[in-house]
């Protein structure tokens, strides 16, 4: 077999050559060369029928004859993939991959013949780059050459003061990128037909700017969050930005933020003079965007505020793009809350659903596939232009390749007219990523980790890893976790089953992402524990009396609890202390070192806990005659 390009093809042609030799020799077993005349017989042949056009422009329209269309052909002599762009021929060289079917001499494909087109012209992913972990620029590629096999098109580069501009040493100089990694970036993600659009914070979330003495001045509040609207210097400042990204980033398109902007209330009454939270955005909307139009870019913002105050919509700046973001499909399943105002006075619009694992200790992938249906669902009905998938990393810790799963899902389900099939969402993307038989443990990992969530989260609340840190023994949060202590134990038999498939298939090379699926499945394991064994220690000590002989106090509750051999609490130092040296080696395999100490502090928090409380039970236990207990609470809570 061999891969046929025609006489003058260019670079992209020959990259997505490259892409199916590769693909088809690693089923094969055996190299498949690129030619430009052959005689080799079968022969797939890549032809390009219109100009390069490799990357997604503003105001495109997809359908059969869109600049992103695709047509396959196989029969038994060979096959053909014809595309009018550089971007149709790559995907329809995505799609052929997808369906090689078998292993070494077996392999085939099947006859079949297919003319595809995306249902929205715009498909992108935003990963945050400045609320949490910073990534590697090489973990960035890493995203990017998978968000391309799903034939996504945009990558929202989410930036609040983390890449490195002229002038500005002292912002974020321990975490940013570098002016040459954004260019490599851009270039990388150019060569698999995805655009990196620069997705900024100019009003607020710029906290990192006003921290600094230097910039404090620019805030509405003293080392604050939002500009001051007000002060001449805030836009000398975003006029210098606004030239260097423009300048740094080729896109034709910007998003500038503007979302959640707090403070705008206070610092309109502050003020004075009947000025208003409106005219403070719209003001400031106005000016930044004019910075950017007058540079030829065509401007985006965050949908929140717009439509929280009803005055901003009508006022928005002549064709810019509205990016309504919410992550919840109820009570609103049809988001008419964000979508309607938009709507009613036809901005155009690009909707925002997200992945749901920055609150959790594992994504909640029964969430983010309800939050991206329904609310691509509505965005067809409102005619949106696209969807922006949205990755944030909020509490600080998440481990983003375990969200790879609800990546892909949201790229599948932007290019396809109707629902993704969420049954068979998991084997199917197992198949893909994991072509042999590691697919059907990483499918069964993955509705094994997603139940366990689900099962803590009724114990714990949606946020898993926020709470997983927080003292088992408070009243409020001992009393759940009683009442849902099935959901406990589920949860850790769950994720126990998960663990053992995930070993599985890390057994075999090429385990990108699965190491960390596997540190989730554990993290869960400790949680269950961890609040299990609260339950289990408070219903111990009541089960004490008020007065115990002090052999029973030993006997049932201090040896099972704080004792050296087995007991509780030296199991979840045992977990604890193993899984720290896993997380801190998953973490440095996708980000830098920035905030990694920050994060340990709490695992190291943790064990000083459970081994100050050993003690303490013991010296009590050492000490106890008869008599009174006193509360467990006056036990358990050590500083």
């Amino acid at each position: 077999m061999s891969i046929r390009l025609p006489e003058g093809a260019v670079d992209q042609d020959w990259f997505s050559a490259r892409r199916l030799s590769g693909c088809l020799a690693q089923r094969l077993g055996t190299p498949v060369p690129i030619v430009q005349s052959s005689t080799h017989v079968p022969v797939v042949s890549l032809q390009r029928t219109g100009a390069v056009d490799a990357l997604p422009t503003p105001d495109e329209v997809p359908g059969p004859n869109s600049r992103e269309a695709y047509s396959i052909r196989i029969t038994p002599d060979g096959g053909e993939v014809q595309g009018h762009s550089s971007a149709a021929v790559f995907y329809g060289v995505q799609t052929l991959c997808q369906m090689v079917e078998g292993k070494g001499a077996g392999t085939t494909l099947p006859e079949v013949e297919i003319h595809d087109w995306p249902a929205m012209a715009y498909r992108g992913t935003m990963v945050d780059m400045s609320e949490g972990p910073l990534p590697t620029a090489p973990e960035v590629e890493r995203q990017i050459d998978f968000l391309s096999r799903w034939k996504a098109n945009q990558y929202y580069f989410y930036n609040e003061t983390n890449i490195e501009l002229d002038g500005y040493p002292l912002v974020s100089q321990d975490a940013r990128f570098t002016k040459d990694q954004i260019r490599h970036i851009v270039a990388y993600a150019r060569e698999r037909h995805i655009d990196v659009v620069p997705c900024m914070e100019l009003y607020g979330h710029l906290h990192d700017l006003f921290r600094l003495e230097k910039y404090s001045a620019l805030a509405d509040f003293s080392h604050g969050g939002e500009f001051d609207a007000r002060n001449p210097e805030v836009m000398k400042l975003l006029s210098d930005w606004a030239e260097q990204f423009s300048q740094l980033f080729p896109s034709p398109f910007v998003h500038i933020g503007f979302d959640e902007t707090w403070e705008i209330q206070k610092a309109a009454e502050r003020q004075g003079g009947g000025i208003t939270a409106t005219q403070l955005f719209v003001g400031q909307l106005n000016n930044v965007s004019r910075l950017f139009t007058q540079r030829g870019k065509r401007v985006m913002a965050w949908g929140d505020i717009m439509v929280k105050y009803p005055g901003i919509v009508p006022q928005l700046p002549a064709g810019l793009i509205a990016v309504p973001w919410w992550y919840e499909p109820d009570p609103d399943p049809e988001y008419k809350r964000w979508l309607g105002p938009l709507v009613k006075e036809h901005v155009p619009h690009i909707v925002a659903p997200g992945v749901h694992g920055f609150v959790e200790i594992v994504p909640d992938y029964e969430l983010t596939f309800r939050n991206i249906d329904t609310f691509l669902a509505a965005g067809r009905k409102s005619k949106a232009l696209g969807m922006m998938n949205t990755l944030w990393t909020d509490d600080g810790q998440v481990l983003m390749r375990m969200m790879w799963p609800g990546v892909a899902y949201g790229a599948v389900a932007a290019w396809q007219p109707t629902e993704v099939d969420r049954a068979r969402f998991f084997s199917e993307y197992s198949e893909q990523v994991y072509p042999d038989e590691r697919s059907k443990n990483v499918a069964s990992g993955l509705e094994e980790i997603t139940q366990a969530e689900l099962h803590l989260q009724k114990a714990l609340g949606q946020e898993t890893m926020t709470v997983m840190w927080r003292n088992p023994f408070t009243p409020a949060i001992l009393q759940r976790c009683e009442e849902h202590r099935d959901d406990l134990r589920q949860a850790r038999l769950l994720a126990e089953q998960a663990q053992v498939d995930f070993g599985r298939a890390l057994a075999a090379p090429d385990a990108t992402g699965l190491a960390s699926l596997l540190l989730g499945s554990r993290l869960i394991d400790y949680a269950g524990m961890k609040f299990l064994y609260a339950v289990e220690i408070a219903g111990g000590w009541r089960a004490l009396g008020t007065s115990p002989s002090p052999n029973r106090l030993r006997e049932e509750f201090i040896e099972r609890v704080a004792s050296q051999q087995h007991g509780r609490l030296v199991d979840l130092m045992d977990l604890l202390t193993e899984l720290r040296p896993q997380y801190q080696q998953a973490w440095m395999s996708e980000y830098t070192p920035y905030r990694l100490g920050e994060t340990l502090l709490r695992w190291d928090a943790e064990a000083q806990y459970w081994l100050r409380l050993q003690s303490r039970l013991e010296v009590y236990g050492e000490g106890y005659k008869q008599g009174p207990l006193p509360q467990l609470e006056t036990l358990v809570n050590v500083e």
